[in-house]
């Protein structure tokens, strides 16, 4: 496994400051900022981002969530933001992966991976081709879900079959973050079945307005403890 820091708990799409200050209070060690994307309209504006990035700067680690696939713009945004940790959502190839680390090798990179629905010979295969083009450059990996509705991979709320994500953990020299449609009811089993680093959740700690709800969230920070507590 790589060095560095990986959250065992990240949250993604802080909408304002106060949310924020929620996420920190329930215990959240990441937050999570999706911009410039591909299907979602944005949770919070770029300005606004900067802003709680810079305030918690010292405390809760951000990252800067987003499908951009040019070296120069993500480093511009990386430093206009004031974040070195980056979670790449796009199908980009290894070499863009190879000239973010050789330009700012302090950069964490976390590189997603939609997750096929089901387990298959040809889904595993499809995760080794991938470990071998990416695990020289990447800090760690994080799975998601695609819905086929609406063409989004990621803040789905749909989940995908957890026998993989424990294949690519078993696989993977980096540490793997476990996402897609994961919620208070369900990511103790999650964490059990897989064996990941950490967690990432999005529309699954959210109340009916959209918003990030204190319940769910601490209920998530409470299940997810007690599941890596079991694990050891």
């Amino acid at each position: 496994m790589k060095k560095g820091f990986c959250p065992q708990i990240q949250i993604a799409g802080i909408h304002d400051m106060d949310e924020a200050q929620l996420l920190a209070d329930c215990g959240v060690e990441s937050l999570g900022f999706p911009l410039r994307l591909a299907v979602h309209a944005e949770d919070v504006s770029e300005s606004t981002a900067k802003k709680i990035i810079a305030a918690f700067h010292d405390t809760i680690p951000s990252v800067l969530i987003t499908y951009l696939t040019d070296a120069d713009e993500i480093l511009s945004f990386c430093e206009e933001l004031g974040t070195s940790m980056l979670q790449l959502h796009a199908e980009v190839p290894e070499k863009l992966l190879a000239e973010l680390k050789a330009r700012r090798p302090e950069l964490y990179i976390i590189k997603s991976i939609i997750m096929p629905a089901q387990a298959s010979e040809e889904a595993t295969s499809q995760l080794k081709n991938l470990l071998k083009e990416y695990a020289p450059y990447a800090d760690a990996f994080l799975t998601d879900s695609y819905d086929p509705a609406t063409g989004a991979t990621g803040a789905t709320g749909k989940t995908h079959d957890w026998r993989l994500d424990r294949q690519l953990v078993e696989l993977s020299p980096c540490p793997v973050i476990l996402a897609g449609g994961l919620n208070p009811d369900n990511v103790h089993d999650a964490i059990l079945q897989v064996h990941p680093a950490g967690v990432d959740a999005h529309t699954g700690v959210e109340g009916p307005d959209g918003r990030k709800d204190e319940r769910l969230l601490r209920k998530f920070v409470s299940e997810t403890r007690k599941a890596f507590s079991a694990l050891g």
